[in-house]
């Protein structure tokens, strides 16, 4: 008797669209590579809109972990900084309350347009590869 795969929901930001791209396509062939299923995508405008999306992959039973993808920039004001503090301590508490791993593929805050190229590929990697460590799927 075969083990199940896990199933893993992804979340990815609106913003960014051709940055998204590379670090979405990265995720499904990581999920791919490590014998897990992507059970499903959801597109959000922003980092802001990420928890609640993150959630909704959460209560459902079918669901092992959640990864999600963005960025957010460094504007003219602390307004990213803020807001990654939020989305972080946000996801953070959600892994505890569902006691399912939540991948972070977030570059930022605080990063410039320069920033991005060299983290889409790496960051999104990681977020599969940490919730498929937390999964006993992978090794840390």
């Amino acid at each position: 008797m075969s083990t199940p795969a896990f199933r893993i929901g992804l979340v990815t930001s609106t913003f960014h669209t051709a940055e998204m791209a590379i670090m979405r396509a990265t995720a499904e062939k990581r999920i791919a590579e490590l014998g897990m299923v992507l059970d499903g995508v959801v597109a959000v405008p922003g980092s802001y809109e990420m928890p609640l999306s993150v959630k909704r992959f959460m209560v459902k039973s079918e669901i092992d972990a959640v990864v999600v993808l963005g960025i957010i920039e460094r504007g003219e004001t602390a307004h990213g900084r803020v807001m990654g503090e939020a989305v972080e301590s946000a996801l953070v508490n959600l892994q505890l309350e569902f006691m399912k791993p939540i991948g972070i593929g977030i570059i930022g805050p605080e990063a410039d347009p320069e920033h991005f190229p060299p983290r889409l590929v790496p960051h999104a990697k990681a977020a599969v590869d940490a919730a498929a460590v937390m999964l006993g799927v992978a090794k840390a």
